[in-house]
């Protein structure tokens, strides 16, 4: 191919470029060199060989004259094509000319159309030198041809003689195949026959293993289709409306059901099980595998989930549903949005139409609009393709489509409209689901070799049963499918030996695996009762959310704590001590982190109901006791009572006595009272609150009794002996509330965690924070919020994320728009720098946002209560080294009595008038202008001199402290402070503030502390120089507010059924109304009453007042019959149970007054008292409209007893004016 183009391109060069060159007087050298090598090729004479160094480089003189005859030769082009063969001879002349250096360029460039003569020698020679290889590899060709050619001939003759043997050997063929085939149709007709009777025999042996089994499904189809309407509509009626409520309530609504349907005689079926009507087993068991806990109400909640026409709306404090519903979608690309996303109508449009399932999680109470074609699935055909309107917008409708809503809040009050639109499902935790998941998590760190087992086991169970299930459905569509008869159909018993091969493999695995399970379960089930104290714990964290609304705590927080403290708790190989290091553990470590973020009144009873709770899972205290306790006699009505016996006893407390006597415990405790009266008299009005010197009839009582038989005799007692039970229940260290220590709560947090602190009156942790940011040489950044903040705070927040740092919002509940886009960024944020923190500080507020409170640490700030837990407070911001600040023996004194004096100011303020008669706002930054103006005295005295006490007493009573005391008498009492303890007598060695309260005589801080730590947890009121009454006055109420807040928290579904009572709350409470109902007086017929009134002499000042007094009472009469009449219609479901309804049923329960009632009416301790005191009032007022003036007034018995003693007074003057004027005339 190459040679070729080797031709054709010197086939090219033109006639006129010899002429042309041989008119050159002398050709180019290069040239020449060619025309040398054309005269070799052409076998020409050629000079002998000279040397011409008058060349550019020395070589052989050209042959000019044979090369000028070549010129003329005109076939000289044709000559040089022709030729094809050369000799050796030949070659070896070419080759020093071959080997010239750039011959062919410098040809080119002299002469460009004969420089192809020096390519066309070139390969000349090539072809020269591959021709010498080819000759003899040609000649062995032409040899193998002519045998080729015999052996053809050869083979032709052969293949004839082939072909007439074939002809005779396929006629003997074709015989031999009619024949074979014949043989072949009788041998297979037999094989058919024998197979078609084997395959009989394997169906009927197959199918007889199967016959009890679809016999007995058969019959349950035939009762299912006789119960199919019954069933049907009890499924319908569970799927439409039992979503909202808990277990128990459902419970109650398909009961009631149940019956409503039998009364009509719609047949239903026996132990009708919502679950086994709407599941399997095997899907259960993926949804547990996928995160849905395994208690009824979750699958439950799972069923009306994936079976309702309406989209569901999860009630989803504790992440639960929102966890399963992604794991179950994840294979199906599920998208996750909030209605706050910039993206989420363009996500919402794109889940619609590609037929991605869509959760929108985090709702409030109110959905967006754009939903609402959505929701109620306004559909519309445009040719076969399926829309709706989102919005402006028409979107194809894909029937995968799916969507999921979510909401934290715990309680929320949807709309009428929201609750048709969706299928709201309360997917709260229930205690015995959390308790799985914390048994699983306790296994998986104390046994994490049981645990994998049992999550393996788990899912190759649920993997055989569904094989077992498809492999039934698979028999029996094709059984089903077959046309004609089974017999024809050759797979049928393939997959019939198939089908029993696998089943009998997979009902060994199963049965293996459940045999398994139990020795799994029975081994997990030695630590369920640190998931029992988890789940008791829990529960308490959620409801104290009740008390207030900044309390909130999600489960991933308490599941974190419940996992640092398996970690952490002290290891044993001893199984059920280990248990008691995790639950002692655990117990502690949620109390200090819950506590912490409590406020101080709120502290006591989140303790006191931690120990009760306790007690109650471990059987310690029944609930009838407990009932007791927190409601006394609440609920009985004084004038239904015995008498009281005991003139010492007040009302209140005899009720609570009559309540107790219901206890076997105290089923004699009138009689015993009436027997030792003195005894326990003397007890009464003792100002010790110690029980140990009870009357020996109950000196032998436990300590829970002895705090019941406390509560309920003398409420003063109630806290003292709250501590008293706590530290027996729980541990002394339960008794006293830990220092507030900010760097262990910082330690504790992460970037994503805020620190939150509840702002108080007088603590304030700023000045803490600021510190600790000093301490750690951080940057403290500080934005007080309100009105226009929220750009520096945004600023900041972008600066400490990036370069690090604390970013510190005050007053956070000023700038509640602001934190929903904090919490966003937090959220969003990927990349952040190490020290970045956010300190959050905010007063209460209802619409604070769950997303921050659940997500923070929370920390209050407040005053400890108690004057060793002040103390310890103080001096636990106290170092060593400013113990050790002045070489003096009146500075550590002097701090002491400063720090003593801080306390008692403060805890002062818990006796309200009492103490102070303005409660002041004294902090921490009080006593440090105290201690700093007392270290500048000392640093400037004069060692000679001693200390100056009237300028100390001075700054301290009326410049420190003293500078927010605005009351004269309140300013009297803290000079008075001064005067008694900063004199020369707080150095002398007999010097105390009162009995056991002295000033130790120590130097190192912790020796301040342990003696600070022998102080009492309930002080004397005589330290504060109070009255014991004093005391009393705060106990009785702080008690009253303890427990009314206990009693608020209590859930609220609790049916009597736990106390062993066997009435449900809806039925204790439905007879109480009717109850009152009967008591209830009559009301005034008001023309009745104008007309006696106008007998009396209507214009009668006191008979006007009688008449505005007789208008009140029946206004309350009238308010709460209707109350009542409407709280037992709806109890009966003929009317809505609203939340006004719903208030007055928790009240009544509870025994308290109902809110609407108190508000036309007069305050009462409990509900009780105010109902006798109405039917008191009541009588009154009949009495004196229909009996006349009374003799004497019951004052408290009027709405407005100083208008009545107003008017006694002036009736009573006009009569002594009358008869005064008449004498004197």
């Amino acid at each position: 191919m190459m040679f070729s183009r080797d031709i054709q391109q010197t086939q090219q060069i033109k006639g006129n470029t010899i002429t042309n060159l041989r008119k050159l007087a002398k050709p180019p050298e290069a040239i020449m060199i060619v025309l040398d090598m054309a005269l070799i090729l052409m076998k020409r004479r050629i000079d002998p060989i000279r040397i011409d160094y008058n060349l550019d480089e020395p070589f052989y003189t050209p042959s000019k004259t044979e090369i000028l005859r070549l010129l003329n030769f005109s076939g000289l082009l044709s000559t040089l094509l022709t030729i094809r063969e050369l000799n050796d001879e030949i070659i070896e002349l070419l080759a020093p000319y071959t080997e010239i250096k750039d011959l062919s360029e410098k040809a080119r460039k002299a002469y460009q159309d004969l420089a192809t003569l020096k390519t066309w020698t070139d390969k000349i020679q090539s072809y020269h030198a591959i021709n010498k290889e080819v000759i003899p590899i040609k000649d062995k060709v032409q040899k193998a041809e002519n045998s080729l050619r015999k052996a053809s001939r050869k083979l032709a003759r052969a293949e004839r003689e082939l072909e007439r043997t074939e002809i005779g050997l396929t006629k003997c063929q074709h015989d031999f195949d009619v024949a074979m085939k014949t043989k072949q149709t009788y041998q297979s007709d037999y094989d058919a026959l024998l197979k078609r009777r084997d395959d009989a025999n394997t169906l009927i042996s197959g199918l007889t293993g199967e016959k009890i089994r679809w016999n007995e499904q058969n019959k349950a189809f035939e009762q299912s289709i006789e119960k199919l309407v019954g069933n049907t509509i009890l499924v319908t009626a569970f799927l439409s409306y039992c979503g909202p409520f808990n277990q128990d309530f459902r419970q109650r609504m398909l009961n009631e059901w149940q019956k409503q349907i039998q009364q009509r005689t719609i047949p239903f079926s026996d132990n009708f099980d919502i679950i086994e009507q709407l599941n399997d087993e095997a899907t259960i068991g993926e949804w547990n595998l996928q995160g849905l806990p395994n208690d009824d109400l979750s699958i439950q909640n799972g069923i009306i989930a994936t079976s309702n026409y309406r989209y569901p709306l999860l009630i989803d404090p504790q992440l639960q549903g929102k966890s399963w519903i992604k794991n179950m979608e994840r294979d199906n690309d599920i998208l996750i949005t909030t209605f706050n996303s910039k993206m989420f109508r363009q996500q919402l449009e794109d889940s619609i139409s590609l037929g991605r399932p869509l959760l929108i999680e985090d709702v409030d109470e109110e959905l967006d609009p754009i939903l609402d074609h959505v929701l109620e699935k306004n559909y519309f055909k445009i040719g076969l393709t399926l829309r709706v309107k989102v919005g402006d917008r028409e979107v194809d409708v894909n029937h995968t489509f799916r969507l999921y809503i979510t909401t934290k809040l715990a309680n929320p009050t949807y709309s009428p409209e929201v609750c048709a639109r969706v299928s709201i499902i309360d997917f709260t935790v229930t205690q015995r689901g959390l308790e799985d998941q914390l048994l699983s998590l306790v296994i998986a760190n104390e046994r994490a070799e049981l645990e994998r087992e049992r999550v393996t086991l788990a899912h190759e169970t649920t993997k055989n049963k569904r094989m077992l299930k498809e492999l039934e459905e698979n028999l029996l569509i094709k059984l089903t499918s077959i046309e004609g008869s089974v017999l024809d159909d050759p797979s049928l018993v393939e997959v019939l030996n198939a089908n029993k091969r696998i089943a009998i493999e997979v009902k060994e695995k199963v049965s293996i695996a459940e045999d398994t399970k139990m020795k799994i379960s029975t081994a997990r089930e030695e630590y369920r009762p640190v998931a029992v104290r988890g789940s008791i714990i829990y529960f308490l964290m959620s409801e104290i959310v009740l008390v207030n609304h900044m309390y909130q705590i999600s489960l991933q927080q308490f599941l974190g704590l419940f996992h640092d403290s398996i970690i952490k708790s002290n290891k044993i190989a001893a199984t059920q001590k280990r248990i008691q290091n995790i639950n002692d553990y655990l117990t502690y470590r949620t109390w200090f982190y819950t506590t912490r973020g409590l406020y101080e009144e709120d502290r006591l009873m989140f303790t006191l109901l931690l120990a009760l709770r306790i007690d109650l899972r471990r059987g310690k205290i029944r609930y009838d006791e407990f009932e007791i306790l927190i409601k006394g006699g609440a609920s009985l009505d004084l004038n239904t009572c015995p008498p009281k016996l005991f003139r010492w006893l007040n009302d209140s407390s005899w009720l609570n006595l009559l309540e107790l006597s219901r206890l076997k415990e105290f089923h004699d405790v009138i009689d015993r009272l009436q027997k030792n009266e003195r005894a326990f008299k003397d007890w009464f009005d003792k100002e010790s609150s110690d029980l140990s010197s009870l009357p020996e009839t109950y000196e032998n009582l436990n300590i829970f009794h002895r705090f019941l038989f406390a509560r309920c005799i003398s409420p003063d007692r109630t806290i003292s002996e709250a501590r008293n039970y706590i530290q027996d229940s729980l541990g002394i260290k339960y008794s006293e509330i830990p220092v507030l220590n900010l760097e262990l709560i910082w330690e504790e947090s992460d970037y994503k965690t805020s620190l939150l602190g509840l702002l108080s009156s007088g603590a304030d942790p700023t000045s803490n924070i600021q510190t600790l940011a000093k301490k750690k040489n951080i940057d403290l950044f500080i934005v007080s919020m309100g009105q226009g903040q929220e750009i520096l705070a945004r600023r900041y927040l972008q600066q400490t994320i990036t370069l690090g740092g604390w970013l510190l919002l005050q007053n956070a509940h000023l700038g509640l728009d602001y934190l929903e886009e904090f919490y966003e960024t937090l959220i969003a944020m990927d990349t952040f720098y190490p020290s970045f923190r956010v300190w959050l500080t905010t007063e209460t507020h209802s619409q604070f946002p769950i997303q921050i409170l659940q997500s923070s640490i929370k920390f209050t700030n407040e005053s400890p209560q108690g004057v060793r837990a002040g103390l310890k407070r103080t001096y636990g911001l106290i170092n060593q080294d400013k113990l050790e600040y002045i070489e003096t023996i009146y500075w550590r004194p002097l701090l002491y009595a400063t720090s003593f004096l801080h306390s008692i100011v403060q805890e002062r303020r818990k006796f309200g008038p009492l103490g102070w008669n303005i409660p002041y706002e004294f902090n921490q930054t009080d006593w440090e202008a105290s201690v700093q103006y007392i270290q500048n005295h000392l640093d400037d005295m004069n060692p000679k001199l001693n200390i100056s006490w009237k300028a100390l007493r001075y700054m301290i009573s009326e410049i420190q402290y003293g500078g927010r005391i605005t009351d004269d008498r309140d300013r009297r009492l803290m000079i008075t402070y001064a005067k008694k303890w900063f004199n020369e007598l707080l150095f002398s060695s007999d010097f105390k503030f009162y009995d056991g309260y002295s000033i130790p005589k120590v130097k190192r801080l912790d020796e301040y502390i342990d003696y600070i730590d022998k102080f009492p947890l309930i002080d004397p009121p005589q330290i504060f120089g109070l009255h014991s009454n004093a005391d009393i006055t705060y106990s009785t109420n702080r008690t009253k507010s303890m427990l009314e807040r206990i009693v608020h928290i209590q859930p609220k579904e609790a049916s009597s059924n736990i106390s062993g009572g066997g009435e449900t709350r809806d039925k204790i409470v439905y007879n109480l109304a009717n109850d009152m109902l009967i008591k209830l007086p009559k009301d005034f017929i008001q023309h009745e009453v104008r007309e006696k009134l106008k007998n009396m002499g209507i214009l009668n000042p006191m008979i006007i007042f009688l008449r505005q007094e007789i208008h009140r009472i029946d206004r309350v009469i009238r308010t709460v019959r209707n109350s009542l009449n409407d709280l037992q219609l709806a109890i009966d479901g003929i009317i809505i149970l609203n939340d006004s309804l719903r208030q007055i049923l928790d009240s009544i329960y509870d025994g308290r007054v109902p809110i609407d009632w108190a508000r036309y009416s007069w305050e009462s301790s409990t509900l009780g008292f105010w109902f006798s005191e109405l039917l008191d009032r009541y009588t009154q007022y009949n009495n004196w409209l229909n009996y006349g003036r009374p003799k004497c007034f019951w004052m408290t018995g009027f709405f407005n007893p100083n208008g009545n003693k107003e008017l006694v007074y002036k009736d009573k003057s006009r009569m002594h004016t009358s008869r005064g004027g008449a004498t004197g005339g």
